[in-house]
């Protein structure tokens, strides 16, 4: 579902970039507004970036070899991770540079409506897309709110789109305000202030996704729900007398790898103990369909010992 949903929030927003985009060029080359190429650059690097998340999806889905022996699954991660970098490097410092050129070499807008009626089509567009994303979000997000979402989301796509889609919104306002105002002050420094915000805007927002994508790549536990289902599927039946320790890791949004050292009866036969370690993987499995790559030890239980 996670998949799918995100794949759906991805081109809805990729569309809505693609003519965002083209129509902020446009209104930029005829009018000379700095937000407006701003704006244009933002859209464009929104496109290449949900391209990216494309790839990185169909990447991850790539069947396990002798290389990677857990699968591609983190793809999905990696080209999120770069998402960060381009919103960053190509969003967020080409607005702020094109802001500062703008304040040092000011001049007046040209043909003012055409930005504005520009902005007002693509705050509809963007809030299209935001809706999209907000809607499939709502499949997988629970009763959690959208900041804990975002933070412990296991698939990256979902928060990425949300965060773009809020960061264009709020852009295009900035922008709106800073023509609105240029026109009717005359004084094109709104403008290039307009500019500036929208670049430490997505500044803000390539951070916030490159910290939570970092986090992801360097290898992130089962959440606390899940980790708690898979302990007690362990320890619901006879087979294991306790749980000596437990560690899981995501290998990619949709897939828990889970490892675990459990205490059996001394008493038991190796073939007794393979079965019952047998029995206890399809408890996990039942409890925790993402645990799909487990790893059970047995062991003698030295404290009763």
């Amino acid at each position: 579902m996670s998949t799918q949903g995100g794949n759906r929030a991805i081109i809805a927003a990729l569309l809505a970039n693609v003519g965002i985009a083209l129509t902020k060029f446009i209104a930029w080359f005829f009018s000379g507004s700095a937000s407006m190429l701003a704006e244009g650059v933002h859209s464009l690097a929104d496109s290449g970036n949900q391209l990216l998340l494309l790839l990185g999806g169909r990447k991850s889905r790539r069947l396990a070899d002798e290389e990677h022996p857990f699968g591609y699954g983190r793809e999905r991660y990696v080209y999120a991770f770069v998402v960060s970098i381009i919103l960053f490097s190509v969003g967020g410092v080409f607005s702020i540079y094109e802001g500062i050129n703008k304040l040092t070499h000011p001049h007046a807008l040209e043909m003012w409506w055409l930005p504005m009626v520009v902005l007002t089509v693509a705050i509809g567009l963007e809030g299209f897309s935001l809706r999209t994303a907000i809607r499939e979000s709502n499949h997988t997000r629970g009763t959690q709110s959208w900041i804990q979402f975002i933070r412990r989301a296991k698939a990256p796509e979902l928060p990425v789109v949300l965060l773009e889609d809020v960061a264009a919104l709020i852009g295009l306002v900035l922008a709106f305000l800073g023509v609105g105002l240029t026109v009717i002050t005359g004084n094109a420094t709104w403008d290039a202030i307009g500019t500036l915000a929208i670049g430490a805007l997505l500044v803000l927002v390539a951070i916030v996704l490159g910290i939570e994508t970092k986090s992801l790549l360097v290898g992130e536990g089962a959440t606390a729900e899940q980790a708690t289902a898979i302990r007690e599927a362990i320890v619901a039946g006879p087979e294991a007398e306790r749980i000596i320790h437990l560690k899981t890791l995501y290998l990619g949004p949709e897939e828990i790898m889970v490892a675990a050292k459990i205490a059996v009866d001394p008493a038991r036969t190796v073939a007794q103990v393979s079965e019952n370690i047998n029995v206890i993987e399809a408890r996990i499995r039942a409890a925790e369909p993402m645990a799909r790559v487990i790893y059970l030890e047995p062991d003698v239980d030295r404290e009763r010992v």
